[in-house]
């Protein structure tokens, strides 16, 4: 990996140089080092201002984004967004205005993604490692602060990190800003939303906030960033159109006479409960992450979308334990409406907060009750924009679900619709598996059992073989998904991304895979596809609160015609079976 912070651009230009070169006309007697790294400099600050987007909301002002793709995604802040509603005008630097249309929203952590159209070959920024930054590292902002940019031509602010994983707390609003940068760059009112750069000229982070003079509106020197692997994580959902929401563990933390993490209040609802966390555990690391105070946790679990698998340790007795827990939702549905909405009343936590303080001053407040009525649309965002609940546009939902259909189309290969699957092998515990797959049952042949599901019946009556949670129906509707596609799978949605292999979360070895989310014939499923369009994973639940049955597919390096070399699968955390499959010969 590329060193995330070149000394060139730090010890070779201090903050005079520009001003030396000024005075020394053509830069006679300047070191010739100097003048490279000043212009190395330049240069780097100048392709990150091309990503720059300034964000107009009509009347109620507006703020400023970057751009991530080259199709013309761009991050921003969800307060910057909220007044404007569905549809708003960009400017870049190259002194054009872009239509922009919403795509969307995370309104706990602060973050949107819009859409920039009448181009495809938008300039984009880099994402960085942002949990590579330290203290003193060199950055600089570029943005729209005070919507001086009239001329579209972004401002940039410079300075150096002054802190890392700072937590500040939602009181007052549902906005918690979690592991975010701190830094000394000028942030003002209007830089929201824009991107905060590292001296490689790659993004670590998207400015939110801003500590300011109590009696104006004054930046005294501390600005915060959300970071870029906050933003990774969220990207996903954002992308598929959706009102994402936050984790919560069911937990909340405290710290002992010993200093020691330890978990204070449990629900017992709570998949961390079922998993075995209990009151007075000592939390030790979190989604890869150590956890050594409260604001770590927090720092942490605030940096993770709902819904998605992580790994947990934790000490009891001295022993270290370590598990895999589904976190659940901060909010009800209802209530994240409701902010997106514009109500003013502050919404109930569905789960346990993570924490509670008095609110500072430079929280964005809550919208009034009396929005005003969203114009009609431009006719470029015409087609673009689809409302419907649970979504800020779900046109993008569709989009994201199509794109991954088309993956497992191309990806199904010789994988027949008309003909039965037939998978053969042995039991890692010994003995031999037959499963067959066809549009009208699901069997498979155990040594301790035969097990049999119509595939016409209501699944969740059935959660066969017994033991397993429901593989069996799990398993006809992956043949289902891959033979027919999304659409014929019943109600279909696209639901972001999530950890490919949960328990390496934190390590470079654990991309995010896309997952597809479905309600049919009285069970609900997850299906993880991977960028091969394989799907690798099936999360399959019979009821809303029992364990789902999870099924993890292991694809050979050859293919195999598309067929899995192991299927494992596990049910309330634990192991109910891992099957080796045979080679193609004996497969279809």
């Amino acid at each position: 990996m590329a060193p995330s912070r070149p000394l060139s651009l730090l010890s070779l230009v201090p903050l005079a140089a520009a001003a030396l070169v000024a005075t020394a006309g053509r830069g006679e007697g300047v070191d010739r080092a100097v003048l490279d790294a000043q212009r190395e400099r330049v240069e780097t600050i100048r392709r990150a201002a091309a990503t720059a987007v300034a964000i107009f909301a009509g009347d109620s002002g507006g703020g400023s984004g970057v751009l991530i793709s080259r199709d013309g995604y761009a991050a921003t802040n969800f307060h910057v967004v909220q007044p404007a509603g569905p549809a708003m005008r960009c400017g870049l630097s190259d002194g054009r205005l872009y239509d922009a249309v919403l795509v969307g929203i995370d309104p706990t952590g602060d973050l949107a993604l819009v859409k920039l159209l009448g181009r495809d070959d938008f300039p984009c920024a880099t994402f960085a490692d942002s949990d590579d930054v330290v203290p003193g590292d060199f950055c600089f902002a570029a943005g729209n602060p005070f919507l001086l940019a009239t001329d579209l031509q972004p401002s940039i602010s410079a300075g150096i990190v002054s802190g890392t994983h700072r937590y500040q707390f939602p009181a007052g609003t549902i906005l918690e800003y979690t592991d975010c940068l701190q830094v000394d760059a000028a942030i003002n009112p209007g830089n929201s939303g824009g991107g905060l750069f590292d001296a490689a000229g790659r993004l670590i982070g998207v400015n939110g906030r801003a500590s300011f003079e109590k009696r104006g509106r004054v930046n005294v020197g501390a600005g915060y960033a959300i970071s870029a692997n906050q933003v990774r994580n969220f990207l996903g959902c954002l992308r598929g159109g959706r009102i994402c929401d936050h984790a919560t563990l069911g937990a909340t933390v405290s710290s002992d006479a010993a200093g020691r993490v330890v978990v204070s209040e449990i629900l017992e609802s709570s998949d961390a409960w079922r998993r075995g966390l209990r009151y007075d555990d000592e939390i030790v690391a979190l989604a890869g992450r150590p956890v050594r105070t409260v604001n770590a946790f927090k720092n942490v679990l605030g940096t993770l979308p709902a819904g998605w698998q992580v790994p947990l340790a934790y000490r009891r007795d001295g022993r270290r334990h370590e598990l895999l827990v589904r976190l659940a939702a901060v909010h009800a549905p209802a209530d994240l409406a409701a902010i997106v909405a514009g109500e003013q009343r502050q919404p109930e936590r569905r789960q346990q907060p993570r924490g509670a303080a008095p609110a500072p001053d430079e929280l964005p407040r809550q919208p009034a009750t009396d929005q005003p009525e969203v114009p009609p649309l431009p006719e470029a965002v015409t087609g673009l924009y689809e409302p419907r609940s649970g979504f800020a546009n779900h046109h993008f939902n569709t989009v994201e679900r199509d794109r991954v259909a088309k993956a497992i189309a191309a990806a199904r290969a010789d994988r027949a619709a008309d003909t039965p699957w037939v998978l053969t092998g042995r039991l890692e515990g010994g003995g031999e598996f037959r499963i067959e797959l066809s549009d009208t049952q699901g069997l498979v042949d155990l040594p301790t059992g035969t097990s049999v599901v119509e595939a016409a019946a209501d699944l969740d009556r059935n959660p066969l073989p017994p033991g397993s949670g429901g593989m069996l129906p799990a398993l006809l509707l992956w043949r289902r998904l891959v033979t027919r596609g999304p659409a014929d799978l019943g109600r279909t949605t696209y639901w972001g991304t999530a950890p490919r292999d949960p328990a390496a979360l934190g390590t470079a070895a654990c991309p995010l895979v896309d997952v597809l989310e479905a309600a049919v014939a009285g069970v609900e499923a997850r299906f993880s596809i991977d960028e091969n369009g394989d799907v690798c994973g099936i999360d399959l639940w019979t009821a809303p609160d029992a364990d789902p049955c999870e099924v993890r597919l292991a694809p050979t390096a050859g293919g195999q015609g598309g067929m899995p070399a192991r299927i494992e699968v596990r049910h309330g955390g634990r192991p109910f079976g891992l099957f080796l499959v045979d080679p193609p010969g004996a497969a279809p």
